[in-house]
């Protein structure tokens, strides 16, 4: 269950609901294919409605051509 607070999205609650890892998260976001994403007071990521379509785009992206988890495997 995602736990919404204004807006906002925890990033235990993004991997929880796509099950991936804080780092590929985090790594996608260092390669700019997450815009925009919002931090806390504690400088905490806080993600959006609009970071979730982003992510959906990529995994539906990756989903084509990887395993049927929709996520390749990299030696």
């Amino acid at each position: 269950m995602l736990h919404k607070n204004n807006g906002k999205y925890k990033t235990k609650d993004i991997c929880a609901l796509f099950d991936i890892s804080k780092a590929t998260l985090f790594r996608w976001e260092s390669e700019g294919r997450i815009s925009n994403v919002g931090r806390d007071w504690r400088n905490w990521r806080l993600y959006s409605d609009q970071n979730i379509k982003e992510i959906k785009k990529i995994i539906s992206r990756r989903s084509g051509h990887s395993n049927k988890q929709g996520f390749s495997k990299k030696g």
